[in-house]
């Protein structure tokens, strides 16, 4: 049986996705508007305004009135001074959060891992290797390491639905962390997770967290230097916090 065609008008919105997928349109270029899509392609103002509209509601473009009609700017944003969950700051973004599960095993800690979670070299550990995605996009590669006897039931969860994050919260609410926060080439394997171009920089949250006195886990989440940026902001405790949730933005520096 002969596979029915797609609509005029999602063929108009791969097209685009295309564009933005493969760097023919970067964050903050112009998007054809609807009359120069009428005229290009040959179909109705309808039909473009119904793939501009679907777009904006799917967060790959900004239409600004009066202006035209933009590609987002896809650099997703975590808060370096807190410890939240990625599913969580993407949903609070009006995106959508899908993640897949690379890896998922048990093994014994040796050398750096033995060290950060200051356990014995040969403690059962559960190993998590998952990519984290917005609006289809990869965002994060979370390499994570979970001390066996701290949450058993770790490895037969389904990560697709709920994040590690997420789920070691709701086991033992955490007690303190430690984040640090590099700028380094990634590896091939994460630059290809990732879909990162050769010589991106990514940035990596290695993260550690405490229940019960002790290091239960240690992850290094890597992040596209491209789409996505850490934003925070400090008050002492018992002052009122005096600026908005809006973080300011530096124009671009035209080379």
């Amino acid at each position: 049986m002969t596979a029915l065609a797609k609509p005029r008008y999602q063929q108009l919105k791969d097209l685009i996705i295309g564009r933005i997928s493969n760097g023919d349109l970067r964050p903050r270029d112009r998007v054809p508007s609807e009359n120069e899509l009428v005229e290009s392609m040959n179909v109705s103002r309808m039909t473009a305004n119904r793939a501009l509209r679907e777009l904006t509601d799917e967060g790959y473009v900004d239409r600004i009135a009066g202006r035209g009609t933009f590609v987002s700017d896809f650099r997703a944003r975590s808060h370096v001074l807190e410890v939240q969950n990625i599913a969580d700051e993407i949903t609070r973004r009006g995106h959508a959060h899908t993640c897949e599960v690379v890896r998922q095993s048990r093994q014994h800690a040796r050398g750096e891992i033995a060290r950060a979670l200051d356990v014995e070299q040969g403690t059962d550990v559960f190993h998590l290797l998952l990519v984290h995605f917005e609006n289809s996009s990869p965002v994060q590669v979370e390499d994570r390491y979970v001390v066996a006897d701290f949450a058993p039931g770790c490895i037969e969860q389904d990560f697709r639905t709920v994040t590690p994050s997420a789920y070691l919260t709701a086991i033992s609410p955490l007690q303190e962390a430690e984040q640090v926060v590099r700028a380094t080439l990634p590896n091939a394997a994460v630059r290809q997770q990732l879909q990162m171009a050769d010589g991106e920089p990514s940035l990596v949250v290695i993260r550690r967290t405490w229940s019960h006195g002790r290091p239960v886990t240690f992850a290094r989440l890597h992040h596209p230097g491209s789409r996505y940026e850490l934003t925070g902001h400090y008050a002492p405790p018992g002052t009122p916090k005096s600026t908005t949730a809006n973080v300011v933005e530096l124009e671009t520096i035209e080379r």
